[in-house]
Parts: structure tokens; sequence; C-alpha cells
């Protein structure tokens, strides 16, 4: 069985199932990515060129020309890869770049799998949230909405669906949801865990621990999208009342998911001038993005862990806080909602500046309080996103049972395994006596 996955950042969310899955006996993995894909041990990448787009029509058309564009350049990775012998019987594509166009026309055999990540709606959602950034005229509203044009196409093509939370699938429009199922790509919790030892350098040379009171707040760029000025702007009461208190702010400065700061500027300059004359800032450290080691020490030594967000994709940091054991301090927003429900972790209005700073103060006091909240999240994790279990559970979607992967002697459809077969390195031999593997309907969430 040959299984295909597309991502223009692979691996990305597909990482830990292809890794997976590469090492199956009798599964060869192939993936097809943009210039700047990674390698996975075991898996065959292919990398596409994404010449330059000229973006000269009209303005509601640009995003889905660069999207066609993709489309070409994975139709001809893909037709690559056929000619040499590779024939998925199954194929994963994130559908929100343009890259699962041609897949139907290059493998029509194949299952087609869409990870849907998000949804675009004009109003509901992450746009329009907050009035202090950007409105939208109609125009720009219509431009939201036609956002979808690509992702829709691939839905309709597809056969199955996988979004990573529950939220995130019910974006998703009526007719689609039958074939959706929510299967988040999972957290390692091994790695990922509570350590009392763990230890964190400042650039001032200072090292901090889990005795220290330390405040967390982490996003791949500093932007309003993901509350990072409302977690500002209650900084100057946090650090008037706990006077030992450091807070870590982990991230970049580029263009984010969401409005764009002013020219010249960036989010993080806007908002620390906002704040600098009120607060002590000598003990804000912008850390910007760190080593997953790092950033992992930094979660492990939190006392509060920030994390905000617009009704937007769900982050990957607030699991892995959650996992770590954190004491979370989340917005009260849909897609936190899902995970933090005020037992494993606190629950504040998006916009409520006051009550934040209130919460993290609280959390900075009162440790040993909240122990059994920093346990319930931990468990939560366990429970709900343990990555192999997600990784079971993917499984089961895109090889539903263990007979897919058997190929009869001289099929048309088997493997080439010739000296010339490019793919023939990753061929296992498919083990003797191969049980059926089941996996249990609590993997796979309900698709209603």
């Amino acid at each position: 069985m040959d299984v295909l996955f597309v991502h223009n950042a692979f691996p990305a969310q597909f990482h830990n199932i292809a890794s997976a899955l590469s090492e199956v006996p009798g599964i060869r993995v192939a993936a097809i990515g943009g210039p700047r894909a990674k390698t996975v041990p075991g898996v065959l990448v292919e990398r596409y060129p994404l010449p330059p787009v000229r973006g000269i029509g009209h303005p509601f058309s640009r995003r889905f020309e660069l999207e066609c564009v993709r489309a070409e350049q994975v139709m001809y990775a893909a037709s690559a890869l056929a000619r040499r012998g590779f024939r998925p019987a199954t194929v994963v594509v994130h559908c929100g770049w343009g890259e699962g166009l041609s897949l139907r026309e290059v493998f029509p055999a194949a299952r087609l799998i869409s990870y849907a990540e998000y949804y675009y709606r004009s109003t509901g959602q992450d746009v329009g949230f907050d009035p202090e950034f950007s409105p939208l005229g109609v125009d720009g509203r219509t431009g939201v909405h036609i956002k979808n044009a690509a992702t829709l196409l691939a839905l309709a093509d597809s056969d199955e669906i996988i979004s990573p939370t529950a939220w995130q699938k019910a974006l998703l429009p009526q007719e689609f949801q039958a074939k959706a199922s929510v299967v988040h790509e999972g957290i390692d919790t091994g790695k990922v865990r509570p350590n009392a030892f763990a230890r964190f350098k400042l650039s001032n040379g200072r090292i901090l621990g889990c005795n220290d009171e330390v405040v967390t707040f982490v996003a791949r760029n500093l932007e309003p999208l993901r509350g990072f000025h409302v977690f500002m702007r209650a900084l100057p009461q946090i650090l008037a009342a706990r006077p030992r208190a450091q807070v870590l702010v982990i991230g970049g400065t580029e263009r984010g998911y969401g409005s764009p700061p002013p020219k010249g500027s960036s989010w993080k300059q806007v908002f620390l001038d906002e704040i600098k004359s009120r607060a002590d800032t000598s003990r804000v450290h912008f850390t910007g993005a760190l080593a997953y080691n790092q950033y992992l020490a930094a979660l492990q030594i939190s006392s509060a862990h920030v994390y905000l967000t617009y009704p937007f994709v769900l982050s990957w940091s607030l699991l892995e806080a959650m996992s770590a054991g954190c004491v979370v301090i989340g917005s009260a927003t849909e897609p936190v909602q899902e995970v933090v429900n005020g037992r494993n972790g606190i629950l504040v209005p998006f916009f409520d500046v006051e009550g934040l700073a209130a919460r993290v103060t609280d959390a900075l006091v009162n440790p040993e309080r909240y122990r059994p909240m920093r346990e319930r999240a931990r468990q939560t994790i366990l429970t709900d996103f343990e990555q192999s279990r997600c990784v079971e559970a993917a499984k089961g979607i895109i090889m539903p049972t263990f007979d897919d992967i058997l190929v009869a002697p001289n099929s048309n459809d088997g493997f080439i395994e010739s000296a010339e077969d490019p793919l023939s390195d990753l061929l296992k031999p498919v083990a003797p006596n191969p049980c059926v593997r089941l996996f249990p309907e609590y993997l796979v969430r309900s698709r209603s």
C-alpha cells in the first residue's frame, strides 16, 4: 500500500502519522511539499518550486491564482511519482493551500482525505471579533468568503475529511459534515511533561526554575489575534502586585494571521510602547522563537500560562502547556472552551484585562491551590490528545482494515521492487500472518 501526504510545509500536522505509517510493514510513504518542506525518516519527500505569481488580476482572485500555481506544481510532482511506480491507495492533503485541486485527476483511484484546518466566514469567527482592529466593509467580507474557493473544491473531491478539533469541524458547511471526523495529530506526552528540575536561562544570565514566579505567553507571532494586546495590557497590574514575577513572552514579530501592525512597526513594539510608562518592563523578557527544548523548559517552570485567541485555529502550545502541567488562564472563546473547562484551567472573557490580571496574580500568590488543576490539565491531554492514541485513530481512517495493504503477487497495483525503483528502499516486507487491526470506536470521534 502506498500513502501520499501533501502539505506545502510538510511534515507540519502530518509528522506523527506519516512517521508512524512509514514503520508499518508493507506501506510506502511519500510526501509532496513546497520549497521549505522538511524530511522525515522513512518518507520520500518531493519538493516543488513555487514560481513567482504576477498578482495582476482582480483582488478577489489573487489568492486563488496562487493556489492554482501550487496545484499545478503538485500535479507535476505527483505525476513524477506516478511515473516512478508510486500509486497511492490513499492521499492525505491539507486542503487550505490549493494543493488538492489536481490530485483527483492524477490519482483517480485513490481515496482522497482532506485535512480541513479552517473554513473562513466573514462573521462569527475571527473576522470582526475584535472591533479595535481593521473592521471590514462589504468588499473585505466578500474577499474573506472567496478564500474558501480552493477548500470547497477539495472538500467536494474528498472521500473523507479530518479536522483536528470538534469546533474546527463544525465550521465546515453542513453538506460535508457527514464525511468529516475529528482526529487531532496528538501531543507527545512522554516528552511534554512536568519537570520540577527544569531551568530556563534568561539573556541576562539569570536562571529561572520552578520556585520562581514565572508568567508565560506563547504565540507563533505576537499579534492581536492571539490576544497579545490583552496580555500586555494586563502586565502593569500583574507586575505591580507581584514585584518578584518574571514574564516570558515567546514568539516572533513577523506578519501573523490577523491584522498587520502599523507600517514600519510591529505589534510587539506597539503594545510595549503602550505599557512601558506603567510597568517594570525589565522583568518582561521577549525571547523570540525558541529551540524546542528551551520552549519546553519555559512551560515546565511556568507558574501561570496565558493563552488567548480569537475564534480561530487552536494552537498546539495550549495543549503542550496543559501536558506540561501548567496553570492555564485561557480566553473563553470557542476553540479554547472545547479543551479548557474551568476545572483543568481558568477561563476569562477575551477582552477582560482586569479579570485576566486578577486570575494570573492569584495563581502566583497561591500555587498550592492550583496543583490539582495542573494535574487535571495533564490528564485531559493524556485522555484526549495523547499522540499514540491520535495516531491510531488516524490510521483507522487512512487504512481502515489491514487487508488494504495486502498486495496480490504480480498485481498491476503492486509495488515495483526493481533496482530501478527509487522508492524500493522504503518498501518493507509484509509481516507473516498479519492480524487485522481493530481501531476502537472512541479513537475516531463521532462524525455526526
